[in-house]
């Protein structure tokens, strides 16, 4: 078996400056890319919000006050530069993209597809992965709903830690223990 690596929404809209930014998005972009430069995997995907421009992408953008629970302010719309990976990120090593929230709420990578239609868990299958490091924004949202997700399929997950950002200290700390009592590693950066 293999193992793999889903880099979640590492996206310009979740980092310093963008319409949901988290405190240290950028670095963490950064400090992903050096992993990748010093640790194999057999296969790297990647998450991203990617959300229609028409609508309130059934009821996840606000159409007056966000509650930051289940409204959010407009972002990461598709084709926009909110939505693209954020450029300390190196796109290049990611072998599988996925594209989630289109057109509807959606937390995990697990709730995605790639551009051949085919969901994370399918790709993963395919590929043999049967031990998965997580990374990326926010451990409190989105990281946190794709490593439960993973655990859920069976997959053994670690959760790196140093490589994530949160929206704050409290919901991260919640996030990690929720994690962990699922059952997913959560480890310090190497």
């Amino acid at each position: 078996m293999s193992r793999g690596i889903l880099i979640v929404d590492v996206q310009n809209d979740f980092t310093e400056g963008g319409a949901l930014g988290t405190q240290g998005g950028a670095a963490v972009a950064a400090a992903i890319s050096e992993h990748l430069r010093t640790h194999g995997y057999d296969l790297v995907a990647a998450s991203r919000d990617w959300h229609d421009a028409e609508g309130d992408n059934g009821g996840h953008f606000a159409t007056g006050e966000p509650d930051f629970v289940d409204t959010w302010p407009v972002h990461c719309v598709a084709g926009t530069p909110g939505a693209e990976y954020h450029p300390a990120l190196d796109a290049l090593a990611i072998d599988v993209h996925v594209k989630k929230g289109q057109g509807e709420p959606a937390y995990s990578a697990f709730e995605g597809v790639t551009d051949d239609g085919e969901t994370l868990a399918e790709v993963l299958e395919e590929q043999g992965v049967d031990e998965l490091d997580v990374v990326g924004i926010a451990t409190d949202h989105c990281v946190r709903a794709s490593a439960l997700d993973a655990a859920l399929a069976g997959i053994t997950v670690r959760v790196i830690d140093g490589l994530t950002s949160a929206v704050s200290p409290e919901t991260r700390a919640t996030a990690l223990d929720e994690m962990r009592d699922a059952g997913v590693q959560v480890v310090a950066a190497a």
